[in-house]
């Protein structure tokens, strides 16, 4: 598994296949096998002729992290999918982030304008702007010293990932407690790539589809029938819709 320097951090990433760069960042709690290999991303995008990047964010999967808050956030990890960039020597990719990858994503296009292509938001509406829930029983699910002490439904769930995933529950505390920056409405509409966005239609975490993409210049929705936002992820609405975006966009020869 090759890793890369950022910020004095060891973040782990993968590189499979040839052709035009696709980079791919992963949702909170999760890493870039569970995201992104296991529901089959991989395999469809190289078959499909392109360079695949997904990267760990940091305090996820293999990549290092710390158990201080400041050390998160997703402007912050927005910089270490640059930085990943930078150092494979890619000037220019798509990027597709899933809910937390979602938000990451957008910061990068916001920051890194140069380096975006196009980008789809998976898993994540107007909550972009709005944010998503209270991250406070999620982060004291994560610190708790077994599973059976958790009460509240939502951080019972994130707690059993982490502990199925073997993550490191301290530093996904930490992430959860970060500065969770929003996004303006007035920001969003700078992102001037075109955008995806899709959601599950049972998605009852992301916020609307539609009320984000009004607000982007270049965007449209896909939705992703019958599916909550913990599965959508795998979908084969999903899956379809994004190669087709993405041969839009390589059709028209987005500048």
């Amino acid at each position: 598994m090759p890793f890369f320097d950022s910020a004095g951090l060891r973040l782990a990433y993968l590189d499979e296949g040839r052709g035009e760069p696709i980079l791919l960042i992963h949702g909170f709690a999760s890493n870039k096998g569970v995201n992104w290999v296991y529901p089959g991303w991989v395999k469809l995008l190289t078959e499909a002729g392109r360079r695949v990047i997904a990267i760990d964010n940091r305090g996820h999967g293999e990549s290092q992290g710390s158990h201080n808050p400041d050390d998160y956030g997703a402007p912050v990890m927005a910089e270490d999918a640059a930085r990943l960039l930078a150092h494979l020597g890619i000037e220019r990719c798509d990027v597709m982030g899933y809910s937390m990858g979602a938000r990451i994503s957008a910061f990068l296009a916001l920051n890194h304008p140069e380096r975006v292509r196009s980008v789809i938001f998976g898993g994540l509406g107007y909550g972009m702007v709005t944010g998503v829930g209270d991250p406070e029983p999620i982060a004291s699910a994560l610190e708790a010293e077994k599973l059976s002490d958790v009460t509240d439904r939502t951080g019972r769930a994130f707690r059993a990932f982490a502990d199925q995933t073997k993550s490191d529950r301290l530093a996904l505390a930490a992430c959860m407690r970060s500065s969770r920056q929003k996004i303006s409405e007035a920001d969003v509409g700078r992102i001037a790539q075109p955008v995806l966005v899709a959601v599950g239609t049972r998605d009852d975490i992301a916020g609307s589809p539609e009320q984000l993409a009004r607000l982007l210049p270049r965007a449209r929705v896909l939705e992703i029938p019958d599916r909550d936002h913990m599965v959508a992820v795998g979908d084969k609405v999903y899956k379809a819709g994004v190669l087709e975006f993405l041969e839009g966009v390589a059709r028209e020869g987005v500048a």
